[in-house]
């Protein structure tokens, strides 16, 4: 004969029966901690580079330069921030960055929405095409279209103004176009016949009633074109002079020595404080730009 072992129960052992909502509320937090885990190493991976610009605006120039790298300054030079504000015209090229990205911003999102409108509520012969076109344009690098463009401005006499970007956001922006487009076509059909019925025309509809419901898309458009149009370098560069351009253009050009070589410190530290505008704007705007994002999805 063989003896049986027999197991332990919950009564012999003394210990409360495990019930599955227990079970359940523990998987439950694993994955909570796995999902935390995830969104804060993507957190410190995105947040990496910003840090170490504030830290090599801290440094001097022979840690900057020291090898193997020297992570921490021995002494937080502060003044590298007065210093890169002074040594330029900080105020006054943040100034220009500002008036362009703002009328550039203002335009394309009132141009896009108008023909994400069209697009989404207009019937027309090729619509399709045309829309297929659109997206297509997208896939066309900057550098493609900037030399061209920059041609025909300069036949025209617009170099060293303004006038380019009041252009280019009259022309709207097939990104933009795309996001204006989804929103629209997802508004009940009703709300159109009514007004209809009332006697508007699609251009009231449009400002009436069709733009006033897309407050969350509005606010992520010009949240995406004036950001495009801070941190552009490469069409102010090209159009702009020395005293009319961005301070983007100042940033990477200005922050010479007398030999004409950069100070890498000043630039860091300039950096830190062209970057903190757009950083204050999307935190000040982020639920409006994720709700926009949001309604914008695909229909």
């Amino acid at each position: 004969m063989t003896a049986t072992t027999a197991t332990p129960t919950t009564a012999s052992t003394g210990l409360p029966p495990r019930s599955p909502s227990a079970d359940v509320r523990v998987r439950i937090r694993l994955r909570r901690l796995a999902l935390y885990t995830v969104l804060v190493s993507v957190t410190g991976l995105f947040l990496g580079p910003f840090g170490w610009l504030i830290l090599s605006g801290l440094k001097t120039q022979g840690e900057l330069a020291a090898s193997p790298v020297h992570w921490l300054p021995d002494v937080f030079q502060w003044h590298n921030f007065a210093d890169a504000f002074n040594q330029i015209d900080f105020l006054g090229y943040a100034r220009n960055s500002l008036v362009i990205a703002l009328l550039y911003a203002v335009l394309v999102t009132l141009s896009s929405a108008w023909v994400g409108f069209g697009f989404a509520r207009l019937d027309a012969p090729g619509k399709k095409v045309l829309f297929g076109v659109l997206l297509g344009s997208m896939m066309l690098p900057q550098m493609v279209t900037l030399l061209p463009t920059y041609l025909i401005f300069a036949k025209v006499g617009m170099v060293d103004t303004y006038w380019p970007w009041v252009l280019w956001g009259l022309s709207a922006a097939p990104y933009l176009v795309f996001l204006f487009r989804q929103f629209f076509a997802g508004l009940p059909r009703e709300l159109e016949e009514a007004a209809i019925v009332d006697g508007c025309g699609y251009t009231s509809i449009f400002w009436r009633i069709f733009l006033p419901q897309s407050w969350p898309v509005l606010s992520a458009s010009f949240i995406i074109a004036f950001t495009w149009t801070w941190g552009d370098y490469i069409a102010p560069q090209l159009l702009l002079s020395t005293d009319r351009t961005t301070l983007a253009v100042a940033v990477m050009t200005a922050y010479v020595n007398e030999g004409g070589t950069p100070v890498p410190e000043l630039q860091a530290a300039a950096s830190v404080m062209y970057v903190v505008p757009i950083l204050l704007i999307f935190l000040i705007a982020q639920r409006g730009f994720v709700a926009g994002m949001s309604t914008s999805g695909l229909k």
